[in-house]
């Protein structure tokens, strides 16, 4: 789980609630069974209406993704590089086609690019088309990924609307029933706005923070799948690994940046995997 989301979701509410507990003893005045239907309904119902009710679940599985750690993030970053490196090596050392066992042992949790990306490779395609091909692969693959966060974005636009319905709806009766009783005036103001109060705390702490943090963790994912599109094009190439990881280290920050000698220096005695050692000095007077 991801402790800073959950935090920070306990904060908002939780600075809600001490504002209300700081501010009066009536609690209650707080809770309206009605609005919450009225708001969580109108919302849903509003967003069934404009999206095909795939997209709207999966939308609502997006709030509790927000909430998951995404493996996918900017951390990994440096390892993809060092993958490709590795790779370079290798097709140094055995040629492109040993990459074909290589595909086999990339990780699923990308939805299978870095396999595909392998598999072209393989079949012998140049580095243009590489990029070509990947390239559709991954702005199709985005715009499939945010169609959920398009839809949470729709609710929170649509949350604080329907809380406005609410209390109109509370307006009018309270209006309606004025001659009877004026001194409850203040008080069924206060349940109206009620309805409004809930619409703008689910836009604003529960839809558009979801919509955010997974439109978020896409761009990631998608800058990850260029970057690592320009080293499969240039292993196409038959560029070397230190080209490789210098054109690949242009994207990165410079503290996450792969460097090959100082992973070679950070292992003593031993080499970073698929990174071939340096030669050891031949002793004095040795047979060439």
């Amino acid at each position: 789980m991801s402790l800073n989301t959950l935090v920070a979701v306990l904060v908002g509410f939780g600075l809600f609630v001490a504002a209300i507990a700081l501010s009066t003893n009536n609690y209650y005045v707080f809770m309206s069974g009605a609005g919450a239907i009225l708001v969580l309904g109108g919302t849903l119902a509003s967003t069934f209406i404009g999206y095909e009710y795939t997209y709207v679940l999966d939308g609502l599985r997006g709030i509790l993704r927000a909430f998951k750690i995404d493996r996918r993030g900017r951390s990994r970053l440096n390892a993809e590089v060092g993958r490709v490196i590795r790779w370079a090596y290798l097709v140094q050392k055995e040629g492109i086609i040993s990459l074909d066992v290589e595909a086999k042992k990339t990780p699923g949790w990308d939805g299978g690019f870095l396999r595909f990306g392998v598999e072209l490779l393989t079949t012998g395609y140049e580095g243009e088309k590489v990029q070509s091909i990947l390239g559709n692969v991954i702005e199709s693959t985005y715009e499939r990924n945010m169609v959920g966060a398009q839809v949470l974005r729709s609710m929170a636009i649509a949350a604080p609307a329907f809380g406005m319905v609410g209390t109109l709806i509370g307006l009018i009766i309270m209006l309606d029933s004025m001659g009877d009783d004026p001194s409850q005036i203040g008080a069924g103001l206060a349940v109206a706005l009620v309805t409004t109060l809930y619409g703008i705390m689910l836009a604003r702490l529960v839809f558009a923070p979801a919509a955010t943090k997974l439109q978020q963790r896409e761009e990631i994912f998608r800058f990850r799948n260029y970057m690592i599109v320009e080293g499969l094009a240039m292993l196409a190439d038959h560029a070397g690994p230190r080209v490789i990881q210098d054109h690949m280290n242009s994207y990165l920050d410079p503290t996450i940046r792969y460097d090959i000698d100082r992973q070679l220096k950070g292992r003593p005695g031993s080499k970073p995997e698929g990174v071939p050692a340096k030669a050891k000095a031949k002793p004095a007077g040795a047979a060439a």
